[in-house]
């Protein structure tokens, strides 16, 4: 272990996946994502803490839209089924069809339960009671005082750290956007303690007829017991860490763009500086240099005489705001025609002023 014994990281590269996802939802078997872990031994709920607050901000920052972070506890789970009488062989099987509650209804999940993961009906009906329930500290400190799980010393170990950690969502002030809801299970069987799952809210509005749905953008947990099977020496490390899934969110804003008919801009460059007459390569190699000297993001084609509607075609295809036009009359008057593609607006500004109102347009 080269002994590292705490760790802060984070990193952004492709992962796998072993079954067959739907494409069509944002779901691929070869993807990048982006993860954030925290390894070693500290205090109870704080690095979780601060991986469900590190979800909460970059969900803010890229603004997709009203979202929600469930949380729940592998412990409790193990909990609810102890009590439900569901035998520990059945745990992960039981899991993977609780998981699917928020795809599907009750009905259809009890129907699986029993049909095909062999639970007695009495059983099943007794998971439902407690998996369809969510909230926050209120239902915490419920499942606390409910006669049986109290009993259970897994699910009031899980419960435990769970009001230990909407105290501190509380203080870290995202507490609106996490549900403790006790039909999260997550399908990996190396969760050791809290899993957390983070999904876009269903949303209509004035631009998508049909609300978006891929699913979850971000998931992780507690895995205590994964790092320390590489160990020669068996040495527990407790980790908790969070998937950001890249390609799912460029999923969801693809399809926002093109329901709502906005063009994704493809460039930063600010100014493309065009001609509408041929033999001015000159003059726009003059220009863009100077606006190259000033620190403007400019280009220009790669042709001697490229026709001016080709330039701005290229600009509303690549999303530059502003065009830069200089012919013979500007030369000879002395300015530069400044155009704005998006509004189609011209205006002659004098050369000395024209990185000034390039600046003044594009604002800070």
């Amino acid at each position: 272990m080269n002994k590292i014994t705490n760790m802060k990281r984070y990193h952004v590269a492709k992962v796998y996946r072993r079954d067959n996802p739907a494409t069509t939802r944002g779901r691929y078997r070869e993807f990048y994502q982006c993860d954030f872990d925290i390894a070693g031994h500290f205090d109870p709920m704080i690095p979780d803490a601060e991986c469900l607050k590190i979800v909460h901000e970059i969900l803010s920052d890229l603004q997709l839209g009203d979202f929600l972070i469930k949380v729940n506890d592998r412990r409790i789970l193990k909990g609810v089924f102890a009590v439900c009488s569901i035998p520990e062989s059945k745990f992960i099987t039981t899991c993977s069809t609780v998981d699917k509650l928020d795809k599907m209804p009750w009905e259809e999940v009890r129907s699986e339960m029993v049909g095909e993961k062999g639970l007695s009906p009495e059983a099943a009906d007794r998971i439902g009671e407690y998996v369809r329930l969510h909230g926050g500290l209120d239902l915490i400190e419920r499942l606390l005082q409910d006669p049986e799980l109290s009993q259970n010393k897994l699910a009031k170990e899980g419960l435990g750290d769970m009001k230990l950690l909407f105290e501190y969502l509380t203080l870290l002030g995202i507490t609106g956007k996490v549900s403790f809801d006790l039909s999260l299970a997550r399908g990996l069987d190396y969760y050791t303690g809290v899993i957390f799952e983070a999904v876009l809210l269903q949303q209509e509005n004035e631009h998508v007829e049909e609300s978006v749905s891929v699913g979850s953008v971000a998931g992780g947990g507690r895995y205590d017991g994964l790092v320390g099977m590489f160990d020669p020496k068996g040495r527990k490390v407790p980790c908790v860490g969070v998937s950001i899934g890249i390609e799912r969110i460029f999923s969801i804003l693809e399809q926002r763009l093109k329901a709502s008919g906005e063009r994704v801009r493809t460039t930063e460059t600010q100014v493309l500086v065009a001609t509408p007459q041929k033999h001015f390569l000159a003059a726009r190699l003059k220009l863009i240099s100077e606006l190259w000297d000033a620190g403007i993001k400019a280009e220009m084609l790669y042709k001697k005489d490229p026709k001016l509607l080709k330039q701005l075609q290229y600009c509303e295809h690549t999303g530059i705001p502003l065009a830069a036009i200089v012919g013979e009359q500007e030369l000879a008057d002395g300015v530069v025609k400044l155009r704005d593609v998006a509004k189609r607006e011209e205006v002659d500004v004098p050369r000395g002023k024209l990185v000034d109102e390039i600046r003044r347009r594009l604002g800070p």
